[in-house]
């Protein structure tokens, strides 16, 4: 593996009345992706925007829109969100029968297709299915809600799904989310991981901080 690791901050800790603005500020303290965390109130308990947000502020930055949809059903919205502006779209297994169709169709849309790994799922989840992915993400917390503490047990899947991606000779992306902060990092990219979700972590502080807190997760 070469290259920086990827930090995409995840909109869910910024201030949801200036969206746009947070958008733009943590671009320009040097973010590389925009994370966006779809909740549905049923997958997840919580609820938190659709489509038409996403669409709303893709006009605000350049970097690619990373988006996790933490919904089921997941497939009636895929066509939604890629038009919204959606570069990644991940999905979790568990949220419709057929994963191999689901990370078919995103592909089709001409997005990169992830799939997300709860702290209960097995990776072998996709060992048959590996050249349909392009994003894996495994989740350091139990989805549903920002601030988490970060579960060392994932540490070890994260290690072998790293083993799982080299197997394949394809560059497909290991991300974490969930409890990532400055200490937390440097494990997950021992581990294995290129790319790091981060909300607390980067929103802390204001504007003025984004810059300083995004090189801290970078180590």
């Amino acid at each position: 593996m070469t290259g920086k690791t990827i930090i995409a901050p995840s909109i869910l800790a910024s201030d949801f009345s200036r969206l746009g603005e947070e958008a733009r500020a943590v671009e320009a303290a040097g973010a590389d992706w925009l994370h966006v965390d779809v909740m549905d109130g049923h997958f997840v308990p919580n609820i938190t925007i659709g489509p038409d947000v996403v669409k709303a502020l893709r006009p605000h930055v350049k970097i690619p829109f990373d988006v996790h949809l933490m919904i089921a059903p997941a497939d009636p919205y895929l066509e939604a969100f890629r038009a919204a502006g959606a570069d990644l779209i991940s999905v979790h297994p568990e949220a419709g029968p057929h994963l191999s169709r689901t990370l078919q169709r995103i592909r089709e849309l001409g997005a990169k297709a992830g799939v997300v790994f709860n702290p209960s799922t097995s990776p072998e989840v996709i060992a048959h299915i590996m050249d349909q992915v392009d994003l894996v993400l495994v989740m350091s917390v139990n989805p549903g809600f920002g601030g988490q503490s970060f579960m060392s047990s994932q540490l070890k899947k994260i290690e072998r799904l790293r083993r799982m991606i080299d197997e394949t000779g394809r560059d497909i992306l290991l991300e974490v989310d969930g409890g990532v902060t400055a200490l937390t990092a440097p494990q997950c990219i021992a581990a294995g991981a290129t790319a790091l979700v981060a909300g607390t972590a980067v929103f802390k502080g204001g504007p003025e901080k984004y810059a300083e807190n995004i090189a801290a997760l970078r180590g």
